[in-house]
């Protein structure tokens, strides 16, 4: 008996692949591969930016790092949240969740990146944040609405 089989006794003997057993299209596994690779990447812009260059001095200098770290929190989000909602459809991979993750992505590097400026300028408070979270929350419901 093969190891596989023991570890992953649902899993196919035969070598075909039943529509459960835990295999991830080649297609999906690149997208995430070069998702985190472009998130990894623009990280390391956000420590170029961060390390030398100075906030307080050079006023630009804040806000393309705060683009930076929207951008590189929102690409690091996009294969979570689709890695996320295929476990949560049991391995199964549906039209448009790819989509969908990279619009949570996008909302939450959004977000990121407000706060951060919100936070340079001296403006972030909590009902502010709370506000926008929750105005982000109500948009990515309504936009994820199953018809």
């Amino acid at each position: 008996m093969r190891f596989a089989r023991l570890v992953r006794p649902w899993a196919a003997s035969d070598g075909s692949h039943p529509v459960d057993s835990l295999v991830m299209e080649a297609r999906d596994r690149l997208i995430n591969l070069g998702v985190f690779g472009a998130a990894a990447l623009v990280w390391s812009l956000v420590a170029l930016i961060v390390t030398t260059r100075d906030p307080i001095a050079d006023p630009v200098a804040g806000f393309v790092g705060a683009a930076l770290i929207g951008l590189a929190v929102g690409l690091t989000t996009v294969p979570i949240a689709w890695l996320l909602v295929f476990g949560r459809h049991r391995r199964i991979a549906y039209h448009g969740d790819w989509t969908r993750a990279a619009r949570r992505g996008g909302w939450i590097g959004l977000v990121v990146a407000v706060f951060i400026v919100l936070r340079l300028q001296g403006a972030l408070e909590l009902p502010i944040a709370l506000f926008i979270m929750a105005l982000a929350t109500i948009a990515e419901a309504t936009l994820s609405a199953e018809r």
